[in-house]
């Protein structure tokens, strides 16, 4: 009997020796990647962007498995705006109507499952936490010949706590609603 567990033990260490070496993990080069935000209102939209503090993909067998991002939410620019306004919005969303970044410095985005769909194209489904609210997410993953990863995915910022100027929270706003998804298109570069 002791013989049959021992065997087994031991096959079992082989196994997971194994599958422990055909997972790999790749950086992100956060200084060449970037992630671009879109936020629409009644009366227009603005854009910017946010930068990625650090991040990894988790391969196995050459095929997205995992991975981990942090975005610097202290990074957040406007880029439609110039002067005194881009100033204004930028010091808004980081205030804590918005993002509250003193608070809140971070967003991660964990991904918890992977699935290949064709041509490099991935489902993905992942745990987004923004301001301590962590609350699924599903997008598709595009791994390009270029070693680079593309998706555009949008956010319900309402399910985070974000809901200064929300309509589905507050009532009369007219045309100071603020929608509550944005967008966010992500180019990441391995």
């Amino acid at each position: 009997m002791k013989s049959k567990f021992l065997k087994g033990g031991i096959a079992s260490v082989i196994l997971l020796t194994t599958v422990a070496f055909t997972s790999t993990k790749r950086e992100v080069r956060v200084e060449e990647s970037t992630i671009e935000w879109t936020g629409e209102k009644v009366t227009g939209s603005h854009n910017g962007t946010i930068k990625l503090q650090k991040g990894h993909f988790i391969f196995e067998d050459d095929e997205i498995v995992g991975g981990e991002f942090i975005m610097d939410m202290s990074s957040i620019k406007v880029t439609d705006l110039e002067g005194e306004y881009r100033q204004k919005l930028e010091g808004h969303l980081k205030s804590e109507d918005f993002f509250g970044v003193e608070k809140y410095p971070t967003a991660k985005l964990v991904i918890t499952n992977a699935a290949k769909k064709a041509n490099n194209v991935y489902g993905i489904v992942g745990d987004l936490t923004i301001k301590e609210e962590t609350h699924p997410v599903t997008f598709d993953l595009k791994l390009n010949d270029d070693n680079t990863a593309t998706t555009k995915l949008t956010i319900d910022r309402s399910k985070y706590n974000v809901r200064y100027g929300s309509g589905s929270f507050f009532d009369n706003l007219g045309d100071k609603t603020i929608y509550d998804n944005f967008d966010l298109d992500v180019n990441l570069k391995l």
